[in-house]
Parts: structure tokens; C-alpha cells; sequence
């Protein structure tokens, strides 16, 4: 189905790895996108226009698409010196794609909404090919009424769009669902390095694994390309995924529930960013562990030795 695009007027900030990516779904259905990001150059890899600043950025928008590192970030973003706020007016939506505490995610919709503005937290997941294929899973927090009128922002970029509930229900599915995916992720990691010890045909145990019981979305679309030597480049970092999980653990905290099972990633993970393997996708995990495996790589087109 064709988006109507006429007159919608949409603002991004933050156009990384998943942001730019979302961006250029964006343009590619015919919508006008101003950016705002401080890295120099961001924008322009996008494809967006560039807004002098993040207050011209929100005068200039109907909705504005928030993709930052944490909560400490959108919260300046939104709420500080010369923020959204500071710039808002009401009517205009807000939608944060940020991987966030839920606390913050609701302290600051009401914040928003004492200025008449709507803030919608929208976890997404897929990772970077679901972002370039506009097939991401989103999860959403906020009024419906307001979610469903944005059908339009949405088709280019998402296949799959799930109200959760009131504010901050999106980013906690999100970081409920991140939880999963670190411990998939780094307990295949290490199951693969002992099989690459063992001596074992990688591409033939990820068969047998993906028609049994130990089958997981890193098993299923991660690992089949990293024992190519194709880690996925354009995702999670490692620094990222151990917040995301040390998130959950405040989050789960606070419910009063169990994270027995957290120790597994966040020790991984940890690992991972002591190794130098911090600012690089978490895919790598794996390297980290193969490291002080003794130089181990799970393709026999890398060194194997360390």
C-alpha cells in the first residue's frame, strides 16, 4: 500500500547505525527528513537535511524521531538546555526509538504532555538488515489513538507494529526482548568456540541446532554468516548490549523479579569491551571469547592463533 506523504513534515535525531538506516527507508518513501546530529557528517550519510540546530529541527516538524545511546541522553535531548521542550508546541509527536529505562521513558511523557506534546517510546528490533529492509518489529508505549494515526511514518520502515500499553510499556518489552537476545547471543558464542576446539563441522552443528531444541534467533540469521567471517557489520555494539542488560537488571530489580540468568551476558559482554571489542558490533563476542580460548576464530579465513 502507498504511504501518504503529502505535507508530513518529519524531524530525526540521532542518525547512527539505526538511524540512518531508518532515515534512508524514510526518504526512499518519499518523505522530507531534517536531521539533527553532532557528529559531523551523519546527516549528510543519511541523506537528510540538516537542521542548524535541534530547536529549528522541531519547529520545522510534525513528528520527531529520537534514536539515541541511553536514557541520560534523551533526557537532554528532550528535556534540556535548549531541547525539545524548549522548542515544542502542542500537537507535535515525539517517538523514541532509544533503548531507555521505562522510569525515564514516563517521567518524561508527562513532562511532555503538561506542554501538550504526545511521546510515544517505540522499541524496535531486527537489527540493521531489518532497518535497510524496512522489516523492523516494533513495540510501542503511549496512546493508540496517536500510534495508530502514524501508519504513514511507519509502513516504510516496519512490518510488524505492537501497541504494548501506556507510556514506557515499549521500551520495557524492548529491554525484556534485549535480555533474550544477549543471552542467545553469547551463549552461542561460546558454544561455538568449544565446537571450533572440538573440532566439530560448524555449518553442519548449526544445522543440527537449528532443527533442535537449542534453535535461537543468533543459531537462525547471526551465526551462519560469522563462521563465514561475515559478522553482521551495522548493529548492537558490545558497549551497548551490556547496557542494554545491565538495564534490564535495574528494571527487573525494581519489578521485584528474578535475573539469575544475567550474569552469563553482562560477564561476556564486559569481556568483550576489556578486549578493545567495545565499540564494535556484538557479534564480535564471540572473538572475545575465542581470545582467551587461546586465539580461537570460528572462520578459517581469520587467524586462529593469538
Amino acid at each position: 500500500m502507498a504511504v501518504d506523504v503529502a505535507g508530513r513534515r518529519v524531524g530525526f535525531v540521532g542518525l547512527g547505525n539505526m538511524g540512518g538506516r531508518i532515515t534512508r527507508r524514510l526518504l526512499g518513501a518519499g518523505l522530507a527528513v531534517t536531521g539533527f546530529d553532532p557528529r559531523p557528517g551523519a546527516v549528510a550519510a543519511a541523506g537528510a537535511a540538516e537542521a542548524s540546530s535541534l530547536g529549528d529541527l522541531v519547529r520545522g516538524s510534525d513528528v520527531v524521531l529520537l534514536s539515541l545511546p541511553d536514557s541520560r541522553v534523551v533526557e537532554d535531548v528532550v528535556a534540556g538546555a535548549g531541547g525539545i521542550l524548549s522548542a515544542a508546541r502542542a500537537g507535535l509527536v515525539v517517538v523514541d526509538l532509544s533503548t531507555s529505562a521505562p522510569a525515564s521513558t514516563a517521567r518524561l511523557h508527562t513532562r511532555l504532555a503538561q506542554s501538550g506534546v504526545v511521546y510515544l517510546d517505540v522499541g524496535i528490533s531486527g537489527g540493521a538488515a531489518a532497518a535497510e529492509a524496512g522489516t523492523l518489529t516494533l513495540m510501542a508505549g503511549g496512546p493508540i489513538a496517536v500510534l495508530d494515526q502514524l501508519g504513514w511514518l511507519f509502513e516504510p520502515i516496519a512490518a510488524r507494529v505492537f501497541h504494548m500499553g501506556r507510556s514506557g510499556a515499549g521500551h520495557s518489552a524492548k529491554l525484556l526482548n534485549n535480555f533474550l537476545n544477549a543471552v542467545s547471543l553469547a551463549a552461542t558464542a561460546e558454544v561455538m568456540i568449544a565446537a571450533k576446539k572440538a573440532g566439530l563441522d560448524l555449518a553442519r552443528l548449526l544445522e543440527v541446532i537449528n532443527h533442535s531444541s537449542g534453535v535461537n534467533f543468533a543459531t537462525l540469521h547471526r551465526f551462519p554468516s560469522i563462521i563465514r567471517g561475515d559478522y553482521l557489520e551495522g548493529g548492537l555494539t558490545n558497549a551497548l548490549m551490556t547496557k542494554d542488560v545491565a538495564l534490564y537488571v535495574d528494571y527487573v530489580r525494581g519489578l521485584g523479579a528474578p535475573s539469575l540468568n544475567a550474569a552469563g551476558p553482562l560477564a561476556s559482554f564486559g569481556l568483550a569491551n576489556s578486549l578493545g571489542y567495545a565499540d564494535r558490533i556484538s557479534n564480535t563476542v564471540v572473538d572475545a571469547l575465542g581470545d582467551v580460548a587461546g586465539g580461537i576464530r570460528l572462520s578459517d579465513t581469520q587467524t586462529q592463533e593469538g
